[in-house]
This record gives structure tokens, sequence and C-alpha cells, in this order.
């Protein structure tokens, strides 16, 4: 009985030309029945049929000597470039039984192609498909040829709406530790406002409020806190809504055990642990720790370590008996005092002129917070983009055992000039507007000129002033004044120029100060209208007035445009001489004290009381723009611009020698919006002193717009006891508070 093997062998299309082996396997089975092997590919199905003889099925396909000489030789050098591949040849057949050529010829039908290939048991036929080149070398279809129409609409399925799954966030144990109000405000369910488009969008919502609620309880001792989040279906099978619940479990509160600082000594011993305010036994309460340690961080450098710097705390807790021991780890640095001063950068002045701002001496112990009473001055200049002061090692060593650090100003000038105007209206006063032209750096360090302009229905002006800020000494400013000036009001009508000098220690919006003071002098050339009672109708006359004015203030309030506390006291004393047909001396004295009371973040209470009194002259020596009067936007509010107080023959007010004004006002805020009810009373008078009687009344409410340089005011006004002719309404517009 003859037996037979068949040989199952996948063969691989190949370059023609190139032989492949096919490796015979032997059947185990004694009356084997033929059947193809079949190996598939992504681009090719090929049948492999034929028969192999027992003897041949442990030859090798390929010989190892034919296997070697067929290898291209291979140079020994490694940096040698690569050659080129040799073309395949067709391997030579030694015997049928151990090769299988595939250089057949071949036909060729569409895209596939068919091999006949001989063997000794009959041909082996390969079906190869080919790609159609023809096809790949087609240019793409244009896009404008492709249909964009949507599909048509699906019916029971609505367009244009997406699916929404509402749900319900229910809370358990966060109310024990007081967490579930810290919780709704980062919770990502309740950002959602209950609605999520699928199932996994509030799987994932609860799993991130799961994680949220472990971390909270841990932020504030709770270190063995769990969640966990149920999503449950409403009762209800019609109602698609969910419940997601979530249960958090706090444990037990843990507490500090021993606290230890970690670093050198300090001078005077024991500054970082007297500046961290933990106790053992306090909440481990993560806001409390950290503000402890920010507390250190601010205090060794207002004690001589400027370059002081904090490790990463370390806690060790012990779940035996829900403690944790504290570790705070410091690097203390040199101990320092007070050296120079270097600058970098685009300059605005030197660091000679940076010296004068500075309110410390070279050899005094450092402290931050003088330090950024320097950057605050610097920034109170208005010459800078950009400013930053830091401290600078420099090795030298100073008196206590310090060091001293020099203090490097990082500067960027910025634009000096600046142009600035006001516009505004009140019942007597018409329409002023006002505008400016500053250099605040034309003659270095911190020389301003200032040219200034006044338009208004009643008042018209030009003026010029030099200026130097810090001018030899901290926070002093002297100045020097050309102005001209026209003014006609009801009162007088004026020429007048006017040459001053004025030295002060003034308070700025970014450096206000509790004491301040002014004096100068004043020399004036004025021509006004006055009425002379001796001969019965109104004149002009021309006076020369010298004044050494002097100025006196003390604040406390917290802001100089719109403050809500505090106090303020402001004197001025004005010795005089009035030169008309001889020589006139006279004081012109003013006392105003303003109150404020925070009654709560909306509301303010705000008072003043403002008195006043010229002595050694009578009034009608006085020239009239010296005069005292009451009534206005800044003074009695319902009445005309200077229209309280003593009238002429002619109608016209006369004006006195004293005054007495007296104010309350209600500032209620909401967001960026006030209002503003209020009551003025005031008069002024011929005597000497103010006097109780006679007092005028005005009432009325203002609006507030709140902006980041200060209120924009309109207030309207009534006379509550009016004379004749006084006017039913006032209307007043400005910038600021009344006072």
């Amino acid at each position: 009985m003859t037996s037979a093997a068949w040989v199952c062998a996948a063969v691989i299309p190949a370059t023609p030309g190139t032989a492949h082996a096919l490796q015979s396997q032997n059947a185990s089975s004694p009356t084997p029945t033929p059947a193809p092997a079949q190996t598939n590919t992504s681009d090719t199905k090929q049948t492999v049929t034929g028969k192999a003889s027992p003897a041949d099925q442990n030859k090798p396909i390929v010989s190892n000597q034919e296997f070697e000489s067929a290898l291209p030789p291979l140079s020994d050098d490694i940096n040698a470039p690569l050659e080129a591949m040799p073309t395949p040849t067709p391997t030579p057949s030694s015997t049928p039984a151990e090769t299988t050529s595939l250089a057949q010829p071949s036909t060729t039908t569409g895209s596939s192609t068919q091999s006949q290939q001989s063997s000794p048991d009959g041909p082996i036929t390969v079906a190869q498909p080919l790609p159609d080149e023809g096809e790949l070398e087609k240019p793409l279809e244009p896009i404008a040829t492709f249909d964009t129409q949507p599909p048509p609409t699906i019916e029971g399925v609505k367009q244009g709406k997406n699916t929404v799954i509402p749900y319900d966030t229910v809370i358990h144990g966060l109310d024990q530790v007081g967490l579930e109000g810290q919780f709704k405000d980062l919770s990502a369910l309740e950002d959602g406002k209950g609605k999520a488009a699928n199932a996994t969008m509030i799987s994932a919502r609860a799993q991130s409020d799961k994680d949220l609620a472990v971390r909270l309880m841990q932020s504030v001792g709770y270190y063995d806190g769990t969640a966990i989040t149920t999503i449950e279906p409403a009762s209800d099978k019609n109602d698609n809504r969910v419940q997601v619940i979530l249960t958090a479990t706090p444990g037990k509160l843990y507490h500090l055990g021993t606290i230890k600082v970690s670093g050198d000594p300090t001078v005077p011993v024991g500054l970082v642990r007297k500046a961290l305010p933990l106790k053992t036994g306090d909440p481990i309460d993560a806001i409390r720790v950290q503000a402890a340690e920010a507390n250190v961080s601010l205090t060794l450098p207002e004690e001589g370590y400027p370059f002081f710097k904090l490790g990463e705390r370390d806690i060790l807790l012990d779940d035996s008996d829900y403690t944790g021991d504290y570790t705070l780890p410091y690097t203390l640095g040199v101990r320092a005092s007070f050296g120079g001063f270097e600058t970098t950068g685009k300059e605005a002045f030197s660091a000679k002129h940076i010296a004068v701002l500075a309110r410390f001496k070279k050899g005094e112990l450092y402290d931050s917070r003088k330090v950024d009473d320097l950057r605050k001055a610097l920034v109170a200049t208005g010459l800078f983009s950009t400013v930053s002061v830091e401290p600078k090692k420099t090795g030298e060593k100073g008196s206590d055992d310090t060091e001293y650090v020099n203090l490097m100003v990082r500067q960027r000038a910025g634009p000096p000039r600046t142009l600035a105007g006001e516009l505004g209206y009140s019942t007597g006063e018409g329409i002023k507007l006002q505008g400016s032209w500053t250099n605040r750096n034309l003659f270095p360090p911190e020389g301003a000129l200032i040219l200034a302009g006044t338009a208004g229905s009643q008042e018209q002006g030009l003026s010029g002033t030099f200026r130097r800020s810090n001018a030899g000494k901290r926070d002093r400013t002297v100045s020097l004044t050309l102005s001209a000036d026209h003014s006609n009001y009801d009162a007088y009508e004026a020429f007048t120029g006017t040459l001053a000098g004025r030295v002060s220690y003034d308070s700025t919006p970014i450096w206000q100060k509790r004491f301040t003071y002014a004096y100068g002098f004043e020399l004036t050339a004025t021509n006004e209208d006055t009425y002379n009672y001796s001969a019965g109708e109104r004149q002009r006359k021309t006076y020369f007035i010298a004044a050494l004015p002097l100025f006196a203030g003390w604040d406390t309030s917290d802001s100089l445009l719109n403050p809500t506390r505090g106090f303020r006291v402001k004197a001025n004393v004005s010795p005089e001489s009035a030169v008309k047909g001889g020589f006139r001396p006279y004081v012109r004295t003013m006392l105003e004290t303003d109150g404020y009371l925070h009654v709560s973040d909306s509301l303010v209470l705000a008072g003043r009381v403002r008195v006043g009194s010229i002595l050694g002259i009578s009034r009608d020596d006085l020239p009239p723009s010296r005069r005292y009067y009451s009534g206005g936007g800044g003074s009695v509010r319902g009445y005309g611009y200077q229209q309280l107080g003593p009238i002429a023959p002619d109608g016209k007010p006369a004006g006195g020698r004293s005054l007495n004004e007296f104010s309350i006002e209600a500032r209620y805020r909401f967001g960026n919006f006030g209002i503003v009810p209020f009551v003025d009373a005031g008069q002024s008078y011929e005597s000497v002193y103010p006097k109780l009687s006679g007092l005028q009344f005005g009432a009325g409410i203002g609006g507030r717009y709140y902006t980041n340089f200060g209120p924009l005011r309109i207030d309207v006004a009534t006379p509550l006891n009016p004379r004749p002719g006084d006017p039913k309404v006032a209307l007043y517009i400005s910038i600021g508070q009344a006072f």
C-alpha cells in the first residue's frame, strides 16, 4: 500500500525572479484526504496545493551553502555608506523536490495575476490581486460633487435638542463639620445645576465630588474621613430624574501633638517659634496652619532676616491617639542691617534721590516694613511704569554682628506727561471746565511744570506752577505759582493776578498721611467791584494784598475721596494786609471738622461743622473776594453760590466777616451706585464772630457712581426756609463727596 504525504504551505507574493522556499510538513493520517491550506492577509488571498515524497519531507528547502552565497558582501567599515541592493536573480533548483520556482510566466486578468508553477506532483496555482495603478493616479473628485444634505428626519427622534438627564443632589455628613457650604461652592454636581447630558457625566461628577469631600474633611483635620456616592433612579418609572446621594463620614478629628521648628538659632532666641501661633491641642486645620506659617514669613524679615525662607512642613499622624507631630524647617539666612542703594533699568531718578525717600538710615536693623514704605513712596511719585525694591547681599560686616545689605531698585520710568480735565456744574456757578498739562519730571528729580486753565460761564483763568516733590526731604513739596483770573459772580466781578509760594507736607491718594501742614506767601493784585455804602452805589476798586497763609490738618479717615470712617480736622490761619489808601492788617481764620461713622458695609453717616472769622478789619475795607460767603455745592446746598449772608442795597451779596455751616449725610451704597439724602444749614454774618441765628436750611438727595478714582456726584437740593428770590431747586455735579 502506497502512502502519500500532503504538503501545506503559504506562498508569499514575490518580485518576479525571486525564489521562495516551501517548508514541507508530515501528515499524520494513514489515509489522508487531500485538502488545500489557506493563508489570508490584508491584501492577498492565496491557495497552495502540492505533494512531496516521504524522503524529501525532512530535507531543507534551501541549503546553508546556497543561503550564505545569496547574501551580499558586507564592508568592515562601520562608517561606510550603504550599498545599493543587488538585483535579485532566480535561485536554480537543485532537485524538483527541494524548491519550487515562482518565476513562471503569468497571465494577468483585471486586477489579479494567476501564476502557473511546477512541482513534482503537479502545478501550483497562485492567485494574487494587484493594485489598479490607473485608479490610484486619477485625481480626487471635487468636494462640491459630494452630497452635503443632512440625513432625513428619523421618525420619533426630536431634532436640534440635546438629551438632558435631570438629577437632584443630596449631601449627608458634611454639615456635622461645617463644610457643607464650602462643598456646595466647589461641587461639580452643584455647578451642573441638576442637569447632565448622560449617565456617564453624572457618574464623573459624583466621583469628583466624592474626592472633593475627602479633601475638604482632611483640610480641617479629619484625616480618616471617607465618602461614598450612590446614584438612584426616581421611584416613578415615568420620571427620568435621578438622585445622587453623597454620604460623608468624617471620623475622628486630629489635633496637633508636639510642635517643633528646625533651623539655625535666631537673635534674639526663639523668634521663629514665637512668630508661629500654633499650640499643642489645636485642630490640624490647613487654613490655620498656612496662616501661621505666613505670619512667620512676614515676621522674620521685619526682625532683620531678609533672606529667611520656610521649608516643607512635616506632620506625622498617629491614629492611636489622633494626633499629629508638626515639624517646620527653615533657612535663616544672614542677619542684616541697611546699607546703601543701587538702581537699574530705565531711570526716573538716581539712587541719591531714592535715599531721600527712605525713612531709615545706614546701619539700622533691616525691616521689611520700611522697605515696603519706600516702595510705596516711589509709586506715589507717579514717575514709574514698574518699580520694585529688593535686598541684595554685600558681604560687608555691619554693626551688632549683622551684614550690610543694599536695596536694589529696579525701575522703569513711565510717561512723565499728563493731561487732566474736570467738568462740573452747579446753580450759581454755572458750567466750569478745568484742564491741565503736567510734566512731572521736567526738572529732575521730580521737578514738575503744570499749566492749567479754567473756562466757565462765570470764571476764566490761566496759571503756571513749578513744583518740586520730595524737595530735599521725604514728602516735602515746594511750589511757585503765577496766575491770572477773571471771576464774575453776583457778589463781585474781579480781575486778579497772583504770585504765590508754598511749602507743604501733603497727602496723596496712595500715601495718605495723618498730619499735614503748609505755609507760604501770597501777593495779589485785584480789581473788583464793591458796593460803597457811603456813596450809595457800586464802584470798582483796586487792592493789593500780601498774605502768609498757614495750614495744619489731622486726618484719621480711611480715604481721601471716599471716606467711610474716622474724622478730619483742618485749620487755616492767614495773616494778611490789604493796601488801599493805607496799610490794614487782619487775620482770616477757618476751622472745619468732618466725621464719618461706618454703620454697615452699605451705610455711612457723615457730618461736617465749619466756622470762620476775620479779625482786625471792617467788612467794607476788605476786598469782596476775601470776605466769607455761604451757599452752594460745597456749602449749603439748595441755595445759589455765595447767596447766603448780608445783602447790599442793590440786591447783591455783600459777604461778611464770619460764617458757620453744618451738614449731615446718609451715604447708602449698593454695588457701584449709591444714594445720599442730606440736610445742610449755614449763614454768613457781618459780625466778627458767627451766630446761631438766621440759619438757612437746605435738603435734598444725591446720586453717586463709584469709580476707581472717586465717586461721581450729582446732588439735587431745595431750600427748606427760602427767602424771596431763592431757587426752587438747585443742581450740583462734580467729582468726589461733598466733604
